[in-house]
């Protein structure tokens, strides 16, 4: 079994948060690639978010994530292989 690590939930996490962008609903993939190695993240997903001002502007920032369905594929070379992926803790990492 592929074991997932921090370093990998924290590329991941920033790939995901770079492709939902200003989005408040999100369906897709993402994925890293560690040596020979590539995980990939399909998924749909509701995105909350609230908002914050400053003296210049507005913004919303990603408070929660909730999953509607998710898959996480880990391949090596053509054959896929099992993998320890949580999704709870990539969410952790996202948000902190």
């Amino acid at each position: 079994m592929y074991e997932v690590s921090h370093q990998l939930y924290l590329e991941l996490a920033e790939r995901l948060v770079a492709a939902i962008g200003r989005k408040e609903f999100f369906s897709g993939s993402v994925s890293c690639i560690a040596g020979d190695v590539e995980l990939r993240l399909v998924c749909t997903l509701i995105v909350q978010r609230s908002k914050a001002q400053n003296l210049e502007r507005t913004t919303t920032e990603i408070t929660g994530v909730i999953p509607v369905w998710w898959e996480c594929h880990t391949t090596e070379g053509s054959e896929e292989i099992m993998n320890d992926f949580s999704f709870r803790e990539l969410v952790e990492v996202a948000l902190n």
